[in-house]
């Protein structure tokens, strides 16, 4: 089967919602975990085998909005990313966009330095031969192109992956409105 390699927005998407599901939902984090570590899941083994495999449906549930609010009011204060995201930018010349881009990034850039150590999935140079033997970690490694057969697979690093290796998120006062993350100014 044929896969496309995700755009750059679709990894961010893919990464902020995976790293808040992770920090919310402990069930997920442990299938996770359990994953990564070539643990088999502990999940109830079945009787007998059906006949045809039965999709596996996991149970969703809602997540604390608080780590992600939090962290989206530090980017507001730090870029102004949610008054760049929400401006329509079609209007401006490139050069502005820019300029702007230029600000965003610097600010969002602090932001993770500051509450998080970022590293790397894997240490080897992206473009590199790599090999992914039998029970390599399917959560932090995604196998794409012409995937036919079983492990182990040769192909190229495209993408050295992220992962969190601790985070700093601010201590918060009793009573802090974390659903206010940008207060209205007004000027005297």
């Amino acid at each position: 089967m044929k896969q496309a390699n995700p755009n750059l927005l679709s990894r961010i998407s893919l990464a902020i919602g995976s790293f808040f599901t992770i920090i919310f939902d402990s069930q997920f984090a442990a299938r996770v975990q359990a994953l990564r570590d070539g643990s088999p899941l502990n999940e109830p083994s079945a009787q007998a085998a059906p006949a045809s495999p039965q999709p596996v449906v996991v149970p969703l549930r809602e997540a604390a909005p608080d780590a992600a609010l939090q962290l989206l009011g530090l980017l507001q204060r730090e870029a102004r990313f949610i008054d760049f995201i929400q401006e329509d930018v079609a209007a401006y010349a490139d050069a502005d966009v820019g300029a702007a881009a230029r600000v965003v990034h610097e600010g969002c850039r602090k932001v993770l330095r500051d509450n998080f150590t970022i590293g790397p999935v894997r240490d080897e140079a992206e473009g590199s031969r790599i090999t992914l033997p039998a029970g390599f970690d399917a959560a932090a490694i995604r196998v794409t192109g012409n995937v036919v057969g079983q492990p182990p697979f040769k192909g190229s690093l495209t993408h050295r992956g992220w992962r969190v290796v601790e985070t700093r998120l601010p201590r918060l006062a009793e009573g802090h409105e974390l659903r206010i993350v940008a207060p209205a100014e007004v000027e005297l």
